[in-house]
């Protein structure tokens, strides 16, 4: 850290919770009258980056959508209900949870809808990474949360690796049938 860099104050959970709530309306809906896939995960994007925007209270972009479930329809007029919060914090990094429930106009009944991770990455006015606060778990279901994004951190970096060599094997095979076809 240079002489003119400040500590970073470690955050709650609690504190970077966030709450969105949308009506479906026609416009949101397939031909079924279900809510478009792509529709519900914008509106997940916008509620995690709330939750990591109060966390590192710096400019931050997507990076990753880790994992989405989607579990059931959500149906034209229902009320969705999205919440999230921050997980864990890496260097520059923050992995978010969000969760979103339907709540039937008429009567009330709650449905868990869907659930997703994504990975926020913190940045600069210049588009450089800057380093993120601590994150402290208080409950034990926020400790659970936090040793899990650890564990989906590695898989993530384990497949970024596999990834980067499958790449870096097909290029050398591009390179080699070039070469010979000369």
């Amino acid at each position: 850290m240079s002489s003119t860099e400040t500590p970073l104050t470690a955050r709650t959970v609690a504190s970077t919770q966030s709450e969105m709530t949308e009506i479906v309306l026609p416009n949101d809906t397939n031909t079924l009258g279900n809510l478009l896939g792509g529709r519900l995960m914008h509106f997940i994007d916008l509620t995690g980056a709330i939750a990591a925007y109060r966390h590192a209270r710096t400019y931050i972009v997507t990076a990753a959508m880790d994992h989405i479930d989607f579990i059931q329809p959500v149906h034209l007029g229902d009320l969705v209900t999205l919440r999230s919060s921050v997980n864990r914090a890496f260097n520059t990094s923050v992995e978010v949870g969000v969760k979103a429930w339907v709540e039937h106009p008429q009567t009330g009944e709650l449905r868990h809808v869907a659930s997703a991770y994504l990975v926020f990455v913190a940045i600069d006015k210049t588009g450089h990474r800057v380093r993120v606060p601590a994150v402290l778990p208080e409950t034990a279901d926020e400790q659970r949360r936090y040793a899990d994004a650890l564990i989906r951190r590695e898989h993530r970096e384990a497949e970024a690796a596999r990834h980067k060599a499958e790449r870096s094997a097909t290029a050398a095979m591009e390179s080699t049938a070039e070469v010979q076809s000369k």
